[in-house]
């Protein structure tokens, strides 16, 4: 009798053993289930938040049905409770357990901004006041506090940044975007200077990015960039004057309504290249690589003006007469569907370059 006792309580031990142990495996196997979510769901993890806060606040948001299975899952897998801080994007169909993984190899949730070839730094700036989840903190500054806290203090900022899509956190100020975008363009500059070419009229880098600003303005067909740069290039050489309308357009500011007059060409501001001589003070826009490089290494070709065709590309010419009839072609004969790019041109100067 006391033997059939024993027996049934090892087996009522042994399936209960059973039991408990198909329970616990059942929980941490449920921990693998998708989660359905009807939109991506961002859930933030303050700076000093632990493991078992962590869980507590993935139960209270419905994203896992019971703590118990994580706090479990977390002594099991004790690397997996090294959670990080941030804010991380979670999609439907991902598991608890997935949304762990996520925490515990910091891949935080990222936006993006992008600034543009051939803007200029009030364009920049506006991007970074318009984007979503970037803390702003620079949006009252004045460009010369901007400048000063990215490291070049008393320096003028255009031109200064590179254009790029920029990648952020919700951590990260639109400071953080401006010394990125600002180093970058101090890396490119220096390593494209580096390799440039012999016998360039520039005295400096800084040259160079102002050049390469004006290329940038003045076509937006990347085969034209070196040919461009090079009518630029001879022209400086030679001691004729740039004679260029974006450079004009630059110095008119917000007064630019969409088109040049012979009253503003004749205007004499530091940046109208048909009143001075050489380059203007400071860049005109944000160059990219490839401008920045066709002011480096220009073509060797012979021309020294060009003509918008009203196709996106230009005419170039050699000879001040090929100019003048290559404006009586394209300028004062536009088809309907003209265009330039990447600015509206009037050419009211039979001697312009562009």
């Amino acid at each position: 009798m006391l033997k059939k006792l024993l027996l049934a309580c090892v087996c009522v031990a042994v399936l209960a053993s059973a039991g408990s142990g198909l329970w616990v495996w059942q929980g941490l196997q449920g921990l693998k289930k998708p989660v359905v979510l009807e939109e991506p769901l961002l859930f933030d993890v303050p700076q000093g938040s632990s493991f078992i806060e962590v869980v507590g606040r993935l139960e209270a948001e419905g994203l896992v049905s019971d703590r118990l299975w994580l706090r479990l899952y977390g002594r099991l897998e004790p690397e997996q409770t090294r959670i990080k801080a941030g804010q991380y994007e979670f999609l439907d169909g991902m598991s608890p357990r997935d949304m762990i993984g996520v925490m515990v190899s910091g891949d935080t949730k990222h936006w993006y901004v992008q600034f543009i070839e051939g803007w200029t730094f009030k364009d920049m700036r506006a991007a970074l006041a318009q984007a979503e989840r970037l803390q702003k903190i620079t949006g009252e500054w004045t460009s010369e506090q901007v400048m000063a806290a990215v490291g070049a203090e008393g320096e003028h900022p255009e031109g200064r940044f590179f254009p790029d899509t920029y990648a952020f956190t919700s951590s990260e100020t639109d400071l953080d975007l401006l010394k990125r975008a600002f180093n970058r363009m101090e890396t490119v500059l220096a390593e494209e200077w580096a390799a440039r070419e012999e016998g360039l009229p520039y005295d400096n880098p800084y040259e160079a990015l102002i050049m390469a600003s004006i290329v940038e303005r003045e076509t937006g067909a990347p085969h034209e960039r070196e040919q461009v740069a090079g009518v630029f290039v001879r022209r400086l050489q030679k001691g004729m004057r740039l004679q260029t309308d974006p450079t004009v357009i630059y110095g008119m500011g917000d007064s630019y309504q969409g088109r040049i007059g012979r009253k503003d060409l004749r205007t004499h501001t530091p940046y109208n290249t048909y009143r001075i001589n050489g380059l203007p003070p400071t860049p005109i826009a944000l160059p990219g690589r490839e401008a920045i490089h066709a002011a480096l290494h220009p073509d060797d070709g012979d021309a020294l003006y060009f003509v918008a065709r009203g196709d996106g590309t230009h005419k170039f010419s050699r000879t001040l007469a090929e100019h003048q009839k290559a404006v009586r072609e394209f300028q004062l004969n536009r088809r309907e569907d003209y265009r330039s790019s990447p600015a509206p041109k009037n050419s009211d100067s039979d001697e312009d370059a562009g």
